[in-house]
């Protein structure tokens, strides 16, 4: 429309009235002006991200080239500078660190396709998912994901970014899930992030979360959420931001959710430890209060130490305190049934977890060593203290709309559960059979119901 273009390449004109049928009616100077080409690439650059060798590729000049694009992507003009700036900050930074990564996105969708799909659930999708679709329609169901991994002895997750037809045969009506539709699917586990189409049963619009059945309910529509993102735009730049910041790590031609605080290093003598941390939304709930964390630790010597520094790790303490100020300490031979040696220049990396009753808590302590050359003489080396912490979280409507006999009676019960304490310093091997369960149990309740509609997913191996 005519106001637009006014607006865009003379902003300071504020009159957008009907009356003005063009440019030309109002005056040869300004139509003059609106042909020039320079006004137009700055807005090619600043909505589109034209590069010159774009434009020179394309061999059009700037207001043709925005016109056009316009053409096929305007209606999304507030979104597409940012997303498309995402998926190309992403694109390159894992081109030469996860390639088959980056060969396994898809396309775009038309705008036809995302209409259809809107038919299809009944339900208009966000202006920024659609415009992030557009540039990329999703991953094929490939390992790894593009939304990150994480393992451990006995689980590992990988979560691919969901086309918008899967997307759209796991779309949720049932209670507690109304209106979510699923943004990534992890094929080992069954965990999924998903965004909300439309404002239902206490979430608001565009919110992106992962689900947590309330396990203290009775009433299988309590769902508690761990938000994630207020909007897919917010979802998707903070994880690229996290991604090509460094802040999450690639591990074996894999992004893992670890976030590491610069801050959270000890230096002790030649050897420095580091550490970060992750939560695992999968192996956690709400009700009962069960917030499950693993945590990263890197030790590195010094490659400038003398030789005869080189020492051998025995045994750990931990001092562990959760958000009430309760403190456990634990002591224990090793790390990870391990007692690396350390010498000039080598790091040695291990995995760990650890479980709260509390929303957050911390971990500090030291790692006892023995110099190899001098077997009798042993030291400390300091673990900084790491804090973890939950995302934010949203009760379900359906517990907050329980009778009060009931209240009473599932609070009693979380009351039980809270009093078993908290379980921190899980080495790997004493990932045990309890949190295979629950994740079997998870991975199999949303795996069921996503199959329902989406039948061409095969089910889930034993």
């Amino acid at each position: 429309p005519f106001p637009f273009w006014l607006s865009l390449v003379f902003p300071s004109l504020a009159d957008h009235g009907p009356g003005r049928a063009s440019c030309c009616s109002v005056s040869r100077r300004l139509s003059q002006l609106s042909s020039h080409d320079p006004l137009w690439r700055r807005h090619c650059k600043k909505h589109w991200l034209i590069s010159e060798e774009e434009k020179t590729q394309k061999n059009q000049c700037w207001k043709s080239l925005f016109i056009d694009t316009y053409s096929d992507v305007g209606r999304y003009i507030d979104h597409y500078a940012a997303i498309k700036k995402a998926w190309d900050d992403l694109k390159k930074y894992l081109e030469p660190r996860c390639p088959r990564m980056v060969l396994s996105l898809k396309e775009g969708a038309r705008e036809e396709d995302l209409d259809a799909v809107e038919a299809q659930i009944g339900c208009k999708l966000p202006d920024d998912y659609r415009c992030s679709y557009r540039i990329h329609n999703g991953q094929k169901l490939v390992v790894p994901g593009l939304l990150g991994s994480m393992a451990l002895s006995n689980h590992y997750r990988s979560e691919d970014l969901l086309d918008v037809d899967t997307a759209a045969g796991g779309f949720q009506q049932r209670q507690g899930l109304k209106f979510c539709l699923p943004l990534t699917f992890c094929i080992h586990t069954g965990l999924s992030q998903y965004i909300a189409v439309e404002a239902a049963e206490g979430r608001n619009r565009n919110e992106v979360f992962y689900q947590c059945p309330d396990q203290m309910a009775r009433n299988p529509a309590a769902i508690d959420m761990f938000i994630i993102g207020a909007t897919f735009t917010d979802w998707f730049t903070s994880y690229v931001n996290n991604v090509v910041s460094g802040g999450f790590p690639i591990i074996r031609d894999q992004i893992f959710r670890y976030v590491h605080d610069p801050e959270c290093v000890a230096t002790t003598g030649d050897i420095t430890v580091s550490v970060s941390t992750s939560f695992l939304p999968e192996l956690s709930s709400v009700h009962p209060p069960h917030y499950f964390f693993t945590y990263r630790i890197r030790i590195e010597m010094s490659k400038d130490a003398l030789p005869e520094r080189a020492c051998q790790l025995d045994s750990r303490y931990w001092r562990i305190t959760n958000a009430k100020g309760d403190v456990e300490e634990v002591q224990g031979p090793g790390v990870v049934g391990e007692f690396p040696i350390i010498s000039p220049g080598r790091v040695y990396e291990y995995t760990s977890c650890t479980t709260f009753s509390t929303t957050s808590g911390y971990m500090e302590g030291y790692y006892t060593f023995h110099f190899l050359y001098f077997k009798d003489k042993i030291f400390n080396v300091a673990i900084p203290r790491f804090h973890m912490a939950c995302p934010t979280f949203r009760v379900s409507v359906a517990r907050l709309e329980m009778g009060p006999d009931e209240y009473e009676e599932m609070e009693e019960e979380e009351e039980e559960e809270e009093e078993d304490g908290d379980s921190a310093d899980m080495d790997a091997s004493d990932d045990e059979d309890e949190e295979e369960r629950r994740r079997r149990a998870a991975a199999r309740a949303f795996f069921s119901a996503f199959r329902r509609g989406n039948p061409g997913v095969a089910p889930l191996s034993e």
